[in-house]
Order: C-alpha cells, then structure tokens, then sequence
C-alpha cells in the first residue's frame, strides 16, 4: 500500500532558509506597508527619507497596493496611508482562532467590573501582539491598539504567557540576548525572571509593576486551550494610581476567573 504524501510548504529543491529566497521587491513593499501603518500617513517625499528609497520606486508601489485599496491618499495633503484592504487581510488572520469572539463577553465583564481597560494578546515572535481590547470610560486610560506589540518580560500578558512555556522553550527564549530595560522595575536578570515566572503559575496571575512604561500597571492571566496550552492572555491595564499594589490581589483573582471563562469556551480543563 503506498505511502500518503504530505504536502509541502515549498518546491523542491528549495532552501529551508527563508532568508535565501526572499523576494526583495515584495520585501520592500511589506516594509513600505508596515512604515506606514506604524506612521499614520505620510507623504512621498516622507517616505522616501524614512525608508531610504527613491519616490519613483515608492510611487510605483503605492499607486499599485491603491489600485487594490491596500492603501489611499488624501487629495488635499498628498499624504498615504493605509486602506480598507489591509484591514480585511488582518481580519482574515484573526478569524484563525475564535478566542477573539470567545473572549469578548468576558472582556466587558472585566472592564465594567474593574473600571480598567481589558485586552486580548498572543504570542509573536518573542513578543505580545494585541488583538482586542475592551476601552474604559475613565479619561485617562491604557490603550494598547489591535497589532500593538509589547515585549514579554516587560507585560503582564507577556509573563502570564512565558509563565506556561515548556521548560525548554523557555529557556532558549531567554538564551537569545540580554532582556531589553525600559524602567528601573523591568526584570532584565533571567533568575529574577524565573522566579517571577514561578510565582504566576501558583497565583494564577501576573502583574506588571510599571515595568514597560512608568505610572502604568498591568494584571493579566494566560487563556488555555484543549489541550492545556497557554494560546492568549486577557489583562487589566491603567495608571498606578487606580491599580494599587494593595488591590493587587482582589484585582487578580478577577482577571484569573476572567481568563478561565475564556479557557472553559474553548474546551480547555479548567477546574468550575
């Protein structure tokens, strides 16, 4: 009986090593994209200094992603961004997983009842990629936009997900260069790290204690799959001053129930 061939990702014969055959025309337009969805809208000339190309090659991009609305241009300013296209292409990547829809009830439940912004983060590529939130009426908030990426040592999502990494996963994690600090409270030492790891496996919550931006904190808990695995993390963010130390605890056990709903949708065995 002959053998099932499993599909490939490439040809044949072709280098497993993405970087040696990257397509550098199709590179440079993903760079032109991402520039200006990190930027807003730029003109040109603006661009062609911040990416250091020419405006011939940049305009010749442009008019064609704006052909398919991948971006547009404000007729007044001259100025491009990006188009209602790209949005349906990042629809499209959050429809992999329904723990968006899952976790919607659950993150109004938590905004209303701590007062604080609620968000929805997974892992990529050594980093929190946002992918919802749930705004607080408060004037002054947290706001972490859909494609926003923090590190993982420096959030709380972050550790509550590197808390349930496989002990050998984690450990290349940490082997791959020094933690980035970006407040005197980050935790750049990887045994502090790990000790840290450990306390949020047997609380069930992690804290960021003004570790990624002064005067802001962070609550979050891991969302766990069929399987057990830690695929999202669902958090609390807002000012120091509305997120105290001492209701650190009673905010923790909330995110945590929080987490666990979303866990309970998704078939995962959490405890009632």
């Amino acid at each position: 009986m002959p053998t099932e061939r499993r599909p490939r990702g490439r040809p044949k014969g072709f280098d497993s090593d993405p970087t040696q055959v990257v397509n550098q025309s199709l590179d440079r337009a993903i760079d032109l994209l991402a520039t200006l969805a990190a930027s807003g809208a730029m003109t040109l000339s603006q661009l062609s200094v911040a990416m250091g190309q020419s405006s011939a090659t940049l305009y010749r991009l442009l008019t064609t992603f704006q052909l398919r609305e991948m971006v547009e241009v404000d007729p007044m300013t001259q100025a491009w961004s990006v188009g209602p296209a790209t949005f349906r292409l990042g629809a499209a990547f959050l429809r992999r997983s329904d723990v968006v829809d899952r976790a919607r009830p659950a993150m109004r439940r938590l905004m209303e009842e701590t007062g604080e912004t609620s968000n929805l983060g997974i892992e990529r590529g050594h980093q929190v990629l946002f992918i919802s939130q749930v705004e607080t009426h408060e004037s002054i908030r947290a706001f972490f936009p859909p494609g926003t990426l923090s590190p993982l040592h420096a959030s709380g999502i972050g550790k509550a997900l590197l808390a349930h990494l496989p002990q050998d996963r984690l450990a290349r994690l940490l082997a791959t260069g020094p933690l980035e600090r970006f407040t005197g409270r980050t935790l750049t030492d990887p045994g502090t790290l790990m000790s840290e790891l450990e306390r949020i496996r047997t609380q069930g919550f992690a804290f960021d204690d003004e570790e990624k931006a002064e005067g802001m904190r962070c609550i979050a808990a891991p969302i766990l799959n069929i399987h057990g695995e830690a695929v999202a993390g669902i958090s609390i963010s807002g000012p120091s001053n509305r997120i105290s130390r001492e209701r650190a605890d009673l905010i923790g056990a909330i995110v945590r129930e929080a987490a666990q709903d979303v866990s309970r949708r998704l078939g995962a065995p959490v405890s009632q």
